[in-house]
């Protein structure tokens, strides 16, 4: 199947790796994958801070890079949540409310691509731990995506992926929530680490790298040895990916 890749803001700016690694991925699933190295942002930015008109003018952008033929795939349920839902709030019955919905239709998150439309769920990944698995707010709600990731994680040799306490949490991070309630975000982000490590975990994994990048931020500064990772860099880590 040819894929159309799109790399958000965050990723393409903070964690190249992970992009680097979605393709891997996804070529290895039997995907052709096609980047167009003119794409931006999604508009959610923008979006969440009440400036609509500004998201809507980069969400035309958004709609202009990618086709509503094309299957379109990326590494961030929180990009693909404002795509797939609150595009509706900035075209619907505007003159490209029809190539909208065609996108919205065909826009996935990695592991709701490769779980149900591709269902390829091995890639010979490998990574010795101990893992819980973070339930992003925009995968979870936005994109109802909760057994995916689960069912990739859990062909991943040498892993032992365990529940932790209020799993379904926030993070704390809520883009600019983390910004104007710094100390609230902090809390939440201290909890989350804390229910990790009674779990016993050496990495929490989860599908959005802003919640990663919050977390990991939480950790280094207290010092605590346990380790976040985006989904894509697990299934393409370990001796079945030299």
């Amino acid at each position: 199947m040819k894929v159309e890749l799109f790399i958000p803001c965050f990723v393409d700016q903070l964690f190249p790796d992970t992009a680097f690694n979605t393709v891997k991925v996804l070529e290895k699933a039997g995907c052709t994958v096609a980047y167009n190295p003119g794409q931006t942002c999604c508009g959610q930015p923008a979006f969440n801070a009440g400036f609509w008109d500004e998201a809507k003018t980069i969400g035309s952008k958004f709609l202009n890079d990618f086709s509503e033929e094309s299957v379109i795939v990326a590494p961030s349920a929180s990009c693909t949540g404002m795509v797939k839902n609150y595009y509706n709030d900035l075209f619907t019955n505007t003159a490209v409310h029809n190539k909208c919905r065609a996108i919205q239709g065909n826009i996935f998150e990695l592991s709701d691509f490769l779980v149900n439309v591709i269902e390829f769920d091995y890639f010979g990944a490998e990574l010795d731990g101990r893992a819980v698995y973070h339930d992003s707010c925009a995968a979870l709600r936005e994109c109802k995506i909760k057994a995916e990731p689960r069912q990739l994680l859990s062909k991943v040799l040498g892993l032992e992926l365990v529940d932790m306490a209020q799993g379904e949490t926030c993070c704390g991070f809520g883009g600019t929530f983390a910004v104007k309630f710094d100390a609230i975000s902090s809390a939440m982000a201290q909890q989350k680490v804390e229910n990790a490590m009674a779990a016993e975990a050496d990495y929490i994994i989860s599908t959005d790298a802003s919640c990663l990048m919050h977390l990991q931020s939480y950790i280094d500064k207290n010092g605590i040895p346990i380790k976040t990772m985006h989904l894509a860099d697990v299934l393409a880590h370990g001796w079945g990916n030299v």
